[in-house]
């Protein structure tokens, strides 16, 4: 499929316009001064960038500076509340507390933070409490986001508490992921309508019900993302879509350049962000 670039407009209604950012994530394993790079090239709105091992997703300073140079802003921290990124910024709590505190000095509204791991049983247990807490003191706001079940030999293995699906839980604002949803044998459209005003951030991207967090663009999966985005457009969403799709088989000078692109003007599309030349 051979598409033109994106061209941003207000859409036709007076809803507010919905910014599209690029996550640290999908340029991996470049890196997050890469992100900013390649977010202003083609045309994004914002980055959101990924806590992990690296110094720069981690320093403040250094993200300023870098939104200085490039003139894109941060739009989202997401915590290091990975599996992969255990060893930063120490305990649970903190990686939440530092989080929100990054996010605030770099002006970025949101903190996309994973439910608890079951075995983490005293940050579980007032989880929901604490993140508001610290969301308020902050001035921020902290998304939890959707997971999926994990399997053993077949069998649903409990790695999350209370659980990986958000929706049923006390908290006010949730992230919808559709490469999550697609593990889960969840259908992202129908989510995205039953939580309403708590969808506060979305991760765009798509998967299969094969039990694997493929990350795919959207349209080469099994999720109805064009439909959601749609949804989202009409109905005054006010948060922010970030683009957080697997670009590492790019072996081609130029390949994940032209599949961030992609993604990118099938969100603009989709957001009736886009005019006819």
């Amino acid at each position: 499929m051979t598409l033109t670039s994106p061209k941003p407009v207000q859409p036709a209604s007076n809803l507010p316009r919905i910014p599209v950012a690029l996550s640290s994530s999908s340029v991996y394993p470049l890196s997050v001064h890469d992100t900013f790079a390649v977010a202003h090239d083609l045309g994004y709105d914002g980055v959101e960038v990924m806590v992990t091992g690296s110094q720069i997703s981690r320093n403040p300073e250094t993200l300023k500076d870098l939104i200085e140079r490039y003139r894109m802003p941060v739009l989202a921290i997401h915590a290091p509340t990975l599996l992969l990124t255990q060893q930063v910024w120490g305990k649970a709590w903190t990686k939440i507390e530092l989080s929100a505190a990054m996010a605030a000095e770099v002006g970025a509204s949101v903190v996309v933070a994973h439910p608890p791991f079951r075995w983490q049983t005293g940050y579980a247990g007032n989880f929901a409490e604490g993140v508001r807490h610290i969301a308020e003191q902050y001035g921020v706001t902290i998304a939890v986001e959707n997971m999926y079940p994990w399997r053993v030999r077949g069998r649903e293995a409990k790695a999350y508490l209370p659980h990986w699906n958000p929706l049923p839980e006390p908290y006010e604002h949730v992230t919808w992921d559709f490469s999550h949803a697609a593990i889960a044998g969840m259908d992202s459209y129908e989510e995205i309508r039953r939580l309403g005003t708590r969808l506060s951030h979305v991760h765009l991207t798509d998967g299969t019900p094969n039990g694997k967090d493929e990350h795919l663009l959207p349209g080469e999966g099994t999720q109805r993302c064009a439909e959601a985005l749609q949804y989202l457009s009409e109905t005054g969403y006010t948060g922010t879509v970030a683009i957080e799709v697997s670009t590492r088989k790019a072996k081609e000078p130029g390949e994940r350049e032209e599949m961030l692109r992609q993604t990118l003007e099938f969100a603009r599309v989709n957001l009736n962000q886009v005019v006819d030349e």
